[in-house]
């Protein structure tokens, strides 16, 4: 099945790769990193909510894993063939494409057609490089406990060393995440630290988080290209 986005009834979702290539818009993603499998669902229906039509990319292999249809060709193989696997979704649409990574060209040329494409990396780690030509920007969830407070400092460490910036809204209480940003003063760039924004719990986070990202919330910031060496990520604590 060619990579085409599945059609909402809304007008304005129809045309979502028509008005990005009209108004030279470039193409934005968000980097999801969260513990529950279907926190990224959530968000894409959220965003949906708000008019977007989003393609998430499951590279964990935990949200289609039990998809009902399963291309005979791996992921590489569908980018190579120019083919991808798209499941149809309320929101837009869903690919299966566990450790593939979002910067192939093929990619680009497929996602052109979404608002929003979606990766959910989960806990793994296996996260897809930031490229040029487009805004990303990360959320990561975190919680009071020393395992997920580590995590997060080793992600954050990771994205601050990207040639690519990423702003990076965190997803937690006040405590952990305040915790969190006081040790990145120490050891990561004061410009990525200053791009780190915190959403504390709320009723409705996921409409909270998605209105941010409608926004284009951190999208257009500046920061210029970091090199750090030499960091524990045991001070992530």
């Amino acid at each position: 099945m060619n990579a085409e986005p599945t059609r909402p009834s809304m007008p304005a979702d129809q045309a979502a790769g028509l008005r990005r290539r009209s108004t030279q818009q470039p193409l934005r993603c968000v980097h999801c990193f969260f513990e529950a499998a279907d926190a990224s669902t959530r968000l894409a229906q959220a965003l949906h909510h708000r008019g977007l039509v989003s393609l998430l990319v499951d590279l964990d292999g935990r949200v289609f894993a039990n998809g009902p249809t399963r291309s005979l060709f791996n992921p590489r193989q569908q980018l190579d063939r120019d083919s991808l696997c798209i499941l149809p979704q309320a929101y837009g649409a869903g690919w299966y494409a566990p450790g593939i990574q979002g910067d192939e060209p093929h990619l680009r040329s497929a996602a052109q057609g979404y608002d929003r494409v979606m990766f959910d990396t989960g806990t793994s780690q296996n996260m897809v490089a930031p490229w040029t030509g487009a805004c990303h920007v990360g959320v990561v969830e975190i919680h009071a406990a020393d395992a997920s407070l580590l995590r997060a400092y080793a992600l954050l460490k990771t994205l601050a060393q990207a040639d690519v910036p990423m702003p990076v809204i965190l997803l937690g209480d006040d405590a952990s995440c305040n915790h969190l940003r006081a040790a990145c003063k120490h050891f990561l760039a004061p410009s990525f630290v200053n791009s780190l924004c915190n959403l504390p719990p709320e009723e409705d986070v996921f409409a909270a988080l998605a209105s941010r990202i409608a926004a284009g919330v951190g999208e257009e910031s500046n920061m210029t290209a970091r090199t750090i060496k030499g960091i524990n990520q045991n001070h992530g604590r």
